[in-house]
């Protein structure tokens, strides 16, 4: 998803998001101090959002959605870097979980590693990798995220061309999931994070599958829809779990190298998002 995590300290993330929720609560005009959340276009279900000209995504009843452009400034209200390959983001109204959507466009990624995913060797680069990642979370002045272990191991389903996998992680002490669904299509991979507490998952791993159910590719863009002479992704499934985009450097031997933690980054936002949308009742959600 981005090379920095901001799974951070959680009364850091009350003291911002408190200020960022009392802005986006204000009825005043004053923009002076307007916060990044004050310009969001919502999307009320029930409805269809369009995830740029490449996917729909069905936003049920008493979810939100929110476009490309809105999702760059939630995620700069997270203080998440921004990869400009956001395209949209999705969340009940009333519970302490979202997904944000992304493309990469590495083209056409084949499936044939799908017999011999290794998770012992992907865990240990992800954890190397995230040694570096503290290092610019430091500079930014956030705290590191250690790596505990796989809270799901990868695993790829042939039928959807999904490929899952989950990892838990610790920051000054709080634990976090990240669980991650990449999507394949005919020209890059839709890459989908579910930010949520390691204590909710289990209950809210069944809406986020079936939010991911009514996920659909438009015309031209499917993965089966591959045809001769179409770009080629220089990597594989491995790849996508530990590095993503980056990946390609697994060609030339950089492998453990790779630090790209696929969203473990939004974690910390959870306490904002339940403040956001938690304090607000249904008919008071934006249209």
């Amino acid at each position: 998803m981005r090379s920095q995590s901001l799974a951070t300290h959680a009364l850091a993330f009350v003291v911002l998001f408190a200020t960022i929720v009392s802005a986006a609560e204000s009825t005043s005009k004053d923009t002076t101090n307007e916060s990044p959340i004050d310009r969001v276009k919502w999307q009320k279900g029930p409805s269809s959002g369009a995830l740029g000209n490449l996917a729909q995504i069905k936003v049920p009843e008493k979810y939100i959605f929110a476009g490309g452009e809105d999702t760059q400034l939630l995620m700069e209200a997270m203080q998440n870097p921004v990869s400009g390959r956001e395209l949209g983001f999705l969340a009940p109204e009333k519970a302490p979980w979202f997904i944000v959507f992304e493309f990469d466009a590495t083209g056409y990624i084949r499936d044939d590693e799908k017999g011999s995913l290794d998770a012992a060797a992907m865990l240990e680069s992800i954890k190397t990798g995230n040694e570096e990642g503290n290092k610019e979370r430091a500079k930014r002045g956030w705290p590191k995220l250690e790596i505990m272990g796989w809270e799901q191991p990868p695993h790829y389903d042939e039928k959807s061309n999904n490929l899952e996998w989950a990892i838990r992680g610790q920051s000054e002490g709080r634990p976090v999931v990240n669980f991650n669904t990449r999507i394949l299509g005919r020209g890059g991979v839709m890459r989908v994070t579910l930010v949520t507490g390691p204590e909710g998952l289990a209950a809210i791993l069944p809406q986020y599958k079936t939010a991911l159910a009514d996920f659909n590719y438009n015309s031209g863009h499917k993965y089966a829809e591959y045809r001769q002479g179409d770009k080629l992704a220089t990597y594989g499934l491995s790849a996508l779990v530990v590095g993503g985009a980056t990946a390609a450097a697994v060609k030339s031997g950089a492998f453990k190298w790779l630090w790209k933690f696929g969203g473990v980054a939004v974690l910390a936002a959870l306490g904002f998002v339940k403040k956001l949308f938690g304090r607000r009742k249904t008919n008071d959600m934006p249209t």
